[in-house]
């Protein structure tokens, strides 16, 4: 059994871009542990909060109910607020993640990995998937933490943008534009087939009902597109071939 720490910035980000390889490692007896830079606390405001609950109460609420279908052993928040989308005044606010100090937020996430003894990280790659502040950050941290604890195996999660595309041209959707600045699609270099946990990712994703709801492009999707834009999850290991699983 080894312990695979995936690394993000949001609550629902996990569901999105690794649910799929989370269940798998625990389905098939491995330790999956989730740790998240922030709470949410930029996130879609839902009608329904009680009075007196903060938002990110909420969305800590959802992310242990998506970790439980996940497989997750264990959640844990590093306390950074969330950034807002890049140039948003939020990206300099005190104590976002974007202004964090990249060696003092990895030291968190390396205890962590030397908690668990991880032997795989997953982040993201450098451009954070689509430019999101909180997203490159997670890039920077997580792979400086990777140096720090020894952890052997480190993959950067990301999506397809190619499969995306074709996802919103099949649901006969508008595709949003160009990503300025993504890393090149030739450099991803493993691609993991989940497509047997779909309906689970599908499950953990309307968890985050505060910020996925049933009328959002992820749950809208027929089951085939679904299974289209969804059913592998693409990651970057520096340094080596192509591979169809994660090295746990």
């Amino acid at each position: 059994m080894a312990t695979l720490v995936t690394f993000h910035a949001h609550p629902d980000d996990e569901c999105i871009v690794t649910g799929g390889v989370m269940r798998k490692a625990h389905d098939e007896g491995h330790r999956v542990v989730l740790v998240v830079a922030t709470r949410g606390e930029a996130g879609e405001v839902p009608d329904d909060l009680a009075e007196g609950e903060e938002l990110w109460q909420r969305r800590v609420v959802e992310t242990h109910a998506s970790a439980d279908l996940l497989g997750v052993a264990r959640v844990e928040f590093l306390g950074y607020r969330d950034s807002g989308m890049m140039g948003d005044e939020l990206n300099a606010r005190p104590g976002s993640f974007w202004t964090a100090d990249v060696e003092e937020a990895a030291q968190k996430l390396a205890a962590i990995l030397r908690e668990e003894d991880a032997r795989v990280l997953t982040t993201y790659d450098s451009f954070g998937g689509y430019g999101h502040p909180d997203h490159i950050q997670v890039h920077r941290v997580g792979m400086r933490a990777a140096e720090i604890a020894g952890t052997p195996v480190v993959y950067q999660a990301l999506v397809r943008e190619s499969e995306f595309r074709e996802a919103f041209r099949l649901a006969g959707m508008e595709e949003p534009p160009p990503l300025d600045g993504a890393v090149p699609e030739s450099e991803i270099n493993v691609g993991v087939d989940v497509r047997e946990y779909l309906a689970l990712k599908r499950k953990a994703m309307r968890a985050h009902a505060s910020q996925i709801t049933e009328d959002s492009f992820f749950l809208t999707l027929d089951e085939p597109t679904f299974a289209h834009a969804f059913g592998t999850e693409w990651f970057i290991r520096a340094g080596h071939g192509p591979a169809d699983a994660l090295d746990l």
